[in-house]
């Protein structure tokens, strides 16, 4: 991550195995199930692409596109995303860590703002409560 400033961390213990949480994350059937998406693709590898068109509530729909950085299988993902009028990539760490038959993950990023980081925060933290509810049934 860089030094702009603002930043958050989250951190989740998921009741499910390290590696039923990854595919959750890397797969693109299961991505959008969790995580409100449709038309995904992803390219899970460094330097590899991914899109989708994230669904909000209110049935508004919002492309997104980005590139992987970094890729640890079952332990590290960091992914940008491409942010309109920005010339670099919004970061993210996914962070896993196997605890037996659960999973705890950590989401981080760092921002310009306190606006942009709390947006962001509020974002992962639906995200997290998305991947809960379809691990909780899958």
């Amino acid at each position: 991550m860089s030094s702009k400033g603002y930043d958050y961390s989250i951190t989740r213990t998921l009741d499910a195995p390290v590696g039923k949480v990854w595919n959750a994350w890397t797969k693109n059937d299961e991505y959008g199930k969790w995580a409100h998406a449709e038309e995904v693709e992803l390219d899970v590898r460094p330097g590899g692409e991914w899109r989708s068109v994230m669904v909000i509530p209110g049935g508004a729909r919002v492309p997104l596109t980005g590139t992987y950085t970094e890729v640890v299988p079952k332990e590290r993902l960091v992914l940008g995303m491409n942010v309109p009028g920005s010339d670099e990539p919004a970061l993210m760490a996914a962070d896993f860590v196997a605890e037996g038959n659960k999973t705890k993950i950590t989401l981080s990023q760092t921002f310009d703002t306190a606006e942009d980081r709390d947006q962001a925060e509020q974002g992962s933290n639906m995200l997290l409560d998305g991947l809960t509810a379809y691990l909780a049934e899958n």
